[in-house]
């Protein structure tokens, strides 16, 4: 993998690059829908060709349970299995086992956890997880790291900080000790932990920039509850020290305002299930403001649902035809929003690229914050 670093804002951190992998370009910064278990819901991948996404993301810890590695493996990998030609980064399931944490438990050597699906138990180790992603075969895997609940205190921050550290050792080894096993290189990202704390988020930072065998960063365990301007100065501190060379990924960040201050930050890579999740249940993110489609108001409203929205569902169907839709439970809604919503999160990162590009990105983060976060 190759990261560009093309132009970079003069008011703020942001910066505009090109990543480079054996699926092809991804210009940044970037948003990645989020296919857990090997689908963006509600979206055929076509579509997100349509839009024009050139990576998305899968989770180890949904892909280990269904359809499981020995499918994956004889498919060829997810890649292959899905039919999608362009990058895929997977996750390592660390943060799913912390959503799980009243059916886990954690040792040095990795996590105990029960099944949702069926009551089984299995073990995930630093050395499982990444021989799951080998069978997965994404562009971009992620170091399994534990990550602390919030709140938590700074004892127990610490302590998990010691085991994403140690657990980052043993991914590291066993990549070196398993070579890839398709023809396409498969990157490692590191993940930065440290909870609220700013000494251990500084320290957490600075180890995983000594990392030599990585080719990204990601940074994980913000937006659990904190207060933003918190998660804010987290970030902040992490990427005065992160490698400036190597791009940077916020996981699971966020709504589009948090998006352009994470990009003012220099963040290049964001995910976040935001866009699909809220829009099944009738959320449309727009320039003007956020729609809830469900209200009233939009009963006889008659006019497209997004006048000035890039994807063709905006023009072929009005806000009343949509909110009908939901009200006669028709999966087409679900469709038809999340679509929406993901074709806005792409030309959101297209403008706030051109931004950075034309060197006007501060000014403009500024005058359309306010408008995104309206209530329409």
């Amino acid at each position: 993998m190759k990261f560009y670093l093309i132009k970079k804002d003069n008011y703020s951190k942001a910066r505009a690059g090109i990543i480079e992998t054996d699926h092809g370009k991804i210009e940044t910064p970037v948003f990645m829908p989020v296919a857990s278990k090997g689908s963006v819901k509600s979206i055929p991948q076509h579509e997100l060709y349509n839009v024009g996404f050139k990576i998305i993301l899968g989770n180890t810890f949904h892909l280990y349970f269904r359809p499981g590695i020995e499918i994956l493996h004889h498919a060829g990998g997810l890649h292959a299995f899905m039919n999608w030609k362009e990058s895929i980064l997977t996750d390592s399931g660390g943060f799913q086992i912390y959503s799980m944490k009243k059916l886990n438990k954690i040792t040095e050597d990795g996590v105990m956890f029960k099944s949702l699906i069926d009551g089984s138990f299995h073990f995930l180790s630093p050395e499982i997880s990444m021989k799951i992603q080998r069978f997965i075969g994404g562009d971009m895997i992620l170091a399994f790291d534990d990550c602390p609940p919030f709140p938590c205190s700074y004892s127990y921050a610490k302590s998990s900080l010691k085991k994403t550290h140690s657990w980052l050792k043993k991914c590291s080894s066993f990549l070196k000790k398993n070579p890839e096993k398709y023809r396409y290189k498969q990157n490692f990202f590191p993940i930065v932990q440290g909870s609220i704390y700013p000494d251990l988020r500084k320290y957490s930072a600075e180890e995983i920039s000594d990392l030599k065998d990585s080719e990204g960063n990601a940074i994980g365990g913000l937006s659990l509850g904190e207060e933003k301007k918190r998660t804010q100065d987290i970030i902040d501190i992490v990427t005065d020290i992160l490698p400036k060379e190597k791009p940077r990924y916020l996981m699971g960040v966020g709504n589009p305002e948090e998006i352009l201050e994470g990009i003012a930050l220099g963040i290049d890579m964001f995910d976040c299930v935001i866009p699909t999740r809220n829009g099944r249940h009738g959320m449309l993110f727009t320039w003007g403001g956020v729609i809830n489609i469900k209200n009233k108001k939009w009963e006889k409203d008659f006019s497209c649902l997004d006048e000035f929205g890039n994807s063709y569902v905006d023009k072929s169907y009005s806000k009343s035809y949509v909110r009908h839709l939901f009200y006669s439970r028709e999966d087409l809604a679900k469709q038809i929003v999340s679509l929406h919503n993901l074709s806005f999160y792409f030309n959101l990162m297209k403008k706030a690229r051109n931004h950075i590009l034309k060197e006007t990105f501060f000014s403009w983060k500024k005058s359309i914050i306010p408008s995104l976060k309206k209530r329409l």
